[in-house]
Order: C-alpha cells, then structure tokens, then sequence
C-alpha cells in the first residue's frame, strides 16, 4: 500500500507564495516599466527638435540709442554634427563622465550599484551613477532635485532615448548642449569663451579641460580658478589612458598648464547701471524662457562722461559715485566706483553714508511748507537743543539772517532752529516722503544729515524739487520685448504731488543762490544751476547734488571703510566732478531757466574770499543719540560736553575768486588749545572785554559738518 506524501511545513507554503507573488510583481512591474518607456519614447521629440530646443533664457541689454551693452545667459556656439567633433573629445568625455556608455542601455546597472554602496559608506549622496544618456534627459526635460521620482523619471527618460536615438546622436546631443559653466552650452561656445577658437580645433589638452568642467563647472573653470581646471584635465587624462583611448604617453606628453586662455572681455562702468536695473525685471515680467531684449534709459554718452568726471575728480584713495536722472526719472548715467573690474560694490545704490548739509533740502522744506519764505528771517546764535548745541563753521554767529542767507552759507544754528521749529519727525517724514528709503533719525542732530542715506534716493529727491514738487522715481529699463513682442512698457507716473508747487519754486531759488554765491560755486557751468553741497564729520564723504536742464545728478566721494580724507569737501572735489560732468551732460539741451531768479544774500553782493570758501566744521562731539564722542582716539572730557571740540583739516585746492589777492590774505589763524580762554572766546564770555569793531553782520563759513 502507497504511503501518502508528507504534508508541506507551513513555511516552506508561505515561502513559495511570496516567490511566487514576487515574481508576478517584477513581471508586472517590467511590463510597467517596458509600456511606460514606449510611452515616453513615442512622446519624445524628433533630433531636429531637440538640437532647435533652446537651453536657457537669454537676455540682451540695449542702451537708449539700441546699442546692445551687454548679453547676459546662456551663450551658443556652433552646433557641431557628431563627425565634425574631434575624437578626442568625444573620447574624454566618455572615459570621465560614462566609460560605459557604448554598451549600457542608458542605465547603467554597476554604476548604479556603485552610487548605493558609495552611499552606504558614507552616508550621504556622493556618486549619482548618472550616464551621459541620464544627464541629457535631466538637462533637456527635467531638474537638479535631487528625489526618487526625478531620478525614476530620467531613468525612463534616458531607456527612452536609448530606444529612439543612437549612441552617436545622443553624444552629439549631449557636446552640444551641456552646460559648461560661465553661461557656455556646449563645446563650441565653451571652446570659445575659454580658448577663443572653435571646438573643431580642440588639441588634446584643451579637450580635457572641457570634459572635466561638467562635474562642477564653478568650480573648474579656468576663468575661476586655472590650477583646479589643470588638476581636473590631469584626470581626465589618466583616465583616458587607462581606458586605452590615449597611449600613456600621450597623456605625459599632454600639457593643460601649457593651454592659452583667451583675455576675458573687459567690463566697465555701464555694468554698475546693468548690475542695478536687470534684478528688476522678475517684478516687471513673468517669462523665463523666451528669449528677452531689454531696452534701457542709459545714454551712453553720459555714461563716458559720468565715469571720466569720477576718475578725474574723486581723491586719491577715494572711491566715486554718480547718478544721473532726467526729468521723468530715468536714469541716464550711473557710476557705482572708480573701477568696476576691481569693485563691483555699486556706491550710488548700495552704499549708506552720512550727506552731511545736502541733507538740509529736508529742513527747508518743512519750513517752506510751513508759511516760512526765503526771506523769512531768523536770528543766527548760540543754541543749545537737548544738550546739544550746534555751532557755525566760522566760529561766530551773524545775527538776523533770512533763510536765502542761512542756506546759502549753511548756517547750522539756523538749520538747528528750523528743525526744532517745525518738528524734527516732520523734517524725517518729508525726507521719507521724497524717497529716502533708508532709516532716518529723529535726534536734533539730524538737520545736519547724521542718518546714513544712499546716492540714489537723495538725487531722487532733488530730482522731485526740480519737478516741480512732483515725485520722481528712478527707473532704468523702457522697455521688454519677447521674440518681437512687447511684454512690458514703461509707464511714468505724474499724479503723486510731494509739495506745492510754489514750495518747490522756493526751494529751487535758495539752491540757485547756494551754487551762485555760496558753498556750491564750483558747480557752475554757465547757465542756471541749482544745487547744494554736504560734508561730514572729519572729510569722510563729500557730496554734491544738484539740477539743470532737466537733468538732476548725484555726486558721493569718499573711503570705503569711511576713514578721513584730507581736504575733501562737498563745494570742492564732489561739486567739479558735477561741473565736469553736467557740462557735457546738458550741452545738446536748450538753456532752462528757472521759475525765480537768483537772488543774492543781503550782505554778499561783494563777498571776500573767506565766504566763499569757508572750512567745513570739523567738530565730532556727538554721537546720534546725543553721547559724547572720541576725537582723534581721546575721550572727549565731560565738562567739554556740547562745546565743540574741533579738529583741524587741511584746506581742499579751490579756485580764487577774480579779484582776490592771495598775498594779502591773513594769516591762518594759531591752532587752538582746548583751555578755559579758548572755551570763553568760542562761548562768547569774553565778549564784554571785547570792544566790538564791526556791527556788521560778518559773513558766515561755508560747507559746514555735521555733528555725530
């Protein structure tokens, strides 16, 4: 009798199921794959298309007459059909990117298998185990992303091209449309940026340059850095030789550091105005991949002459900046340094410095707007305001003076007085109202611009008076066009009224007499120019601003790192490089006068040269918040609080009024010492021992420095 077959253990059943389910799932999963591959293969587009496909958006950046200033993006070379690229590029680029590439079915299994025990090892993601076919389908189709579902969809992608294109079509793809860093796409346009000829004549050395830019083309570049470039080709060369497709020695013989590198093209100041304008159209604009020709208000003749007045003018060891706005707003130069080569640190936009007395336009307009007028009178004299008491740069006071004379000679008592007068937060809210973006103080201080502000804002600002009181905002691009289509047109707005006309017309004629008689003289080019200078503490920053023609400019001089320049004042270095600049700036347009005509300060008809060219007060005793200060690295004392510790300065070079006898000039006066008779006389306590020899109001000193 038969015996029964013995009943199967439970597991060895379970066992068999999963295998079971197992391989149906692979099969089914096969089949996903296969159908999903056939999918995507038959949605691919053609090779013609691909090769027309662009890789990357680019942007052409036109001046106002249409000249093209600069192209910025990607860059395209010759498209070289495979049998025209060398062999030894095609070569370099198999053995360091895909060794495996003629025989991988466009993933490649080992190389994946690599890639996770890589991962394993070190716990992070070092190796992809991308093949070239993976690469192009990322570069073409998708992202850098670095997720399963973008590596699963360029794994079908590239067994989807492998299907479709040959080896020799999809490397061809590949050389031609790889990104090889500096906006180069592919081996003609990177031949070419980097070497200056075509990829047709690639020499061995050159090729391996190329081919190892890929894997990290920042970091390759020979442009950035030529010794990682030479170490990456050595590699590649050692690598092409193992692989067999270089005799040894052909790669010893190979010579990377021996290559010559075409001269980079040479960048001036126009980049400042590029560098500043172009961020601004992800505001203006939504396309990102047509490309774009932008069209901007640069006149690139301004532009020479803006830079030449800042390289001639700014002093040694100092930087420059200039901005140049028409009068709706566009911007017609800008100059953000002395060498945008060695600094692209843009001082007329980025920069915050301190604008010293320019910044009284604020002050005088609070007090215009309040009923005052330019012959409103005020009397000039010691104050003190909250413990801080300002003093002029003459070191005495003049008595009743109308604000034509106080603004001309920027008297700081009387600008000290103002402000307390209308409010020290009115005079901050009218500077926020014409555009100071930065923040602004409300310390007393604050008349003689102690808040750091920014070349830009404060031309705008000027730029609005000279409007009329209407408000301008600077602007750079015109115009956006899109394959012949006009995506974005610039439109200026006019209806934002700042103040009353008649206050604008006020403002402009004590800023007229500033350039004609008092500290802005330098600035005069022979037809009426409107403008104020500003100074601050220790020659730090010289600024001049002014308007004419209906061009308004913008002039900032000083350090970086804001240490002292010797001499530099707003009415001398700042106010010739506008002079220079404005001369040539407006010579095409017609003569404009203004509304009110210059008027001169009462007791100035036949100013002497001390009115002229006063010394800009030196004194640094306060800080924003009102605390005393170091002068010179000595703690100030503080019985010396508010008294006006000054530091002597050394005189700019500055033109002699006609007339004026430099020989029979008076001596400088003594430096002085801080002791109680100095205090008295600059306190005025011994002016009962004095008999007074004039009652004249005298003439003040001009060009004043703010206290910190």
């Amino acid at each position: 009798m038969a015996r029964a077959p013995a009943p199967r253990s439970p597991w060895r059943r379970r066992l068999s199921i999963t295998i079971k389910v197992m391989i149906a799932l692979a099969v089914l999963a096969l089949g996903a794959l296969v159908t999903a591959v056939y999918i995507a293969r038959a949605q691919l587009p053609s090779f013609e298309e691909l090769k027309s496909s662009p890789n990357g958006q680019m942007i052409r950046v036109h001046a106002a007459d249409g000249t093209v200033l600069v192209s910025i993006g990607p860059s395209y070379g010759e498209w070289l059909p495979f049998d025209r690229i060398p062999r030894v590029m095609r070569d370099a680029t198999v053995a360091v990117e895909d060794k495996r590439f003629y025989t991988h079915i466009g993933v490649d299994p080992i190389g994946v298998a690599r890639s996770v025990k890589v991962r394993l090892d070190r716990g992070r993601w070092v190796q992809g185990g991308s093949t070239i076919t993976q690469q192009l389908a990322r570069n073409v189709f998708l992202n850098n992303q670095k997720k399963f579902g973008r590596k699963f969809r360029e794994w079908i992608l590239a067994l989807a091209m492998e299907r479709k294109f040959s080896k020799a079509e999809v490397l061809e793809l590949y050389l031609n449309k790889v990104y090889y860093g500096g906006g180069a796409y592919g081996i003609d346009a990177a031949s070419r940026k980097f070497f200056g000829h075509g990829a047709n004549r690639l020499s061995l050395s050159e090729a391996a340059i190329i081919a190892g830019l890929v894997k990290a083309p920042s970091n390759y570049s020979p442009t950035a850095d030529a010794q990682a470039a030479v170490d990456r080709a050595q590699v590649v060369l050692r690598v092409m030789a193992e692989n067999g497709d270089i005799s040894p020695g052909e790669a010893q013989t190979a010579d990377p550091n021996a290559v010559k590198l075409a001269p980079e093209p040479k960048q001036n100041s126009v980049r400042y105005f590029t560098d500043w304008a172009l961020p601004q159209l992800e505001l203006l604009i939504d396309e990102t991949e047509r490309p774009l020709e932008v069209w901007t208000t640069l006149d690139l003749d301004m532009q020479r002459a803006a830079d030449a007045a800042v390289r001639a003018n700014s002093p040694a060891g100092a930087q420059g900046a200039l901005v140049a706005l028409d009068r709706d707003g566009a911007v017609r130069a800008m100059v953000g340094g002395k060498d945008y080569v060695s600094s692209i640190y843009n001082r007329a936009t980025q920069a915050q410095r301190q604008p010293g007395s320019a910044f009284k336009l604020f002050v005088y307009l609070a007090a215009l707007e309040a009923g005052m007028t330019p012959e409103s009178t005020v009397v000039d004299e010691p104050v003190t305001i909250g413990g801080w008491s300002p003093r002029n740069s003459s070191r005495r006071y003049s008595g009743q003076v109308t604000l034509r004379t106080a603004f001309a000679y920027s008297l700081n008592t009387v600008a000290a007085k103002l402000g307390q007068q209308v409010g020290f937060t009115t005079v901050a809210d009218m500077a926020r109202r014409f555009g100071i973006t930065s923040p602004v103080n409300t310390q007393p201080s604050m008349v003689l611009g102690t808040s750091d502000v920014r070349l830009i804002d404060m031309t705008r600002a000027f730029a609005s008076v000279a409007n009329k009181g209407v408000a301008i905002t600077p602007y750079g691009i015109t115009k956006v066009t899109a394959n012949n289509e006009v995506i974005y047109q610039q439109e200026v707005d006019r209806s934002r009224v700042l103040v009353a006309p008649y206050v604008a017309a006020q403002m402009t004629d004590l800023l007229q007499t500033a350039v004609n008689t008092g500290t802005g003289r330098a600035a005069q080019i022979g037809r009426p120019v409107a403008g104020k200078t500003g100074t601050t503490s220790s020659s730090k920053d010289g600024w001049f601003l002014g308007f004419s023609s209906g061009l308004t400019t913008g002039v900032w001089m000083g350090r970086d790192d804001a240490k002292p320049i010797g001499g530099l004042q707003g009415g001398a270095a700042p106010a010739r490089a506008f002079a220079q600049f404005m001369a040539k700036a407006v010579a095409k347009r017609p003569i404009e006068q203004f509304e009110t005509e210059v008027t001169l300060p009462e007791w100035q008809l036949e100013p002497d040269e001390e009115s002229y060219f006063g010394e800009p007060d030196n004194s640094v005793f306060l800080d924003e918040t009102g605390a005393p200060v170091a002068v010179d690295g000595v703690p100030v004392p503080e019985e010396s609080y508010g008294r006006g510790i000054e530091r002597p300065s050394p005189r700019a070079e500055r033109p002699v009024p006609e007339g004026y006898d430099e020989e029979a000039a008076p001596a400088p006066p003594p430096a002085q010492r801080l002791d109680q008779d100095w205090i008295d006389r600059v306190t005025g306590r011994d002016a009962a021992r004095e008999p007074r020899r004039d009652r004249r109001p005298q003439p003040p000193l001009v060009d004043e420095r703010p206290y910190q």
